[in-house]
């Protein structure tokens, strides 16, 4: 303080200001899917687990109803067998097809536009082959890869009490880390979802077949269900793209 009272100029440098750079946004923002181009035909992946045919059946029949939709295309892909020959044949399963192919990679999934995924119940949950696929997606999740893509399930169960709905339930978590849309059928099925003249499986989850002890067949209404289900699925995907 000097004699006037007044302050004395500090000899000390003062620091240059800092310049604020902002952070880029995460990558999980940066990679939100982008609409499809809207010139050619979207792409409904089916996608799928099956041992005894049940889960199989019902993808067949499902393709069907999507590939009756203008605009969109089906294609039916398996998941990777998890379980050695030897155990399947002490398990009585047939061959599979081979007119289906499996799903090479999980990146394979980018380039679909939507997606229903089929498994059968193991414990009220989904098979451990299709929930080993889904594990597999660890990249796409990282990057958020699959995110506004919408996404609906269908089921194979071998009791009334099997799991036909937290089957669906307990796979919703899938889709929720991956940011996809769950699209459950609801009740557009009509009058169909509230017969009880026969047993039926599917619920507004979506389709669904009781395979008993793996050699029963889909019913015609289960069957049906399945049908007006990809064809439902592809309507929505196609009203989605529109933005």
């Amino acid at each position: 303080m000097g004699k006037g009272g007044g302050c004395v100029p500090s000899k000390k440098k003062l620091p240059e200001p800092t310049t604020i750079v902002p952070e880029s946004p995460p990558e999980s923002i940066s990679n939100v899917t982008v609409p499809p181009d809207l010139n050619k035909n979207l792409k409904l992946f089916i996608v799928f687990y099956s041992m005894y045919g049940h889960v199989e059946g019902l993808a067949r029949r499902m393709k069907m109803g999507v590939d009756a939709v203008d605009g969109v295309e089906a294609v039916l892909f398996r998941v990777p067998e998890t379980l050695p020959d030897d155990a399947l044949a002490q398990m009585r399963a047939p061959p599979k097809d081979d007119s289906v192919p499996v799903i090479k990679s999980p990146a394979d999934l980018v380039s679909a536009d939507g997606f229903l995924f089929g498994f059968p119940t193991r414990y009220g949950c989904m098979a451990a082959q299709m929930k080993a696929f889904f594990d597999s997606t660890g990249q796409l999740w990282k990057e958020q890869k699959l995110s506004g893509k919408a996404a609906g399930f269908f089921v194979s169960t071998g009791t009334q009490g099997g799991g036909q709905e937290t089957t669906a339930w307990t796979a919703i978590t899938q889709l929720a880390h991956h940011g996809m849309l769950f699209v459950p059928i609801g009740y557009t099925f009509g009058a169909g979802m509230f017969k009880m003249d026969s047993i039926r499986g599917g619920s507004p989850y979506g389709a669904g077949v009781f395979a008993g002890d793996g050699t029963s067949e889909a019913s015609e209404m289960e069957l049906a269900l399945a049908e007006h289900q990809g064809k439902y699925m592809a309507v929505v995907i196609k009203k989605l793209a529109r933005g």
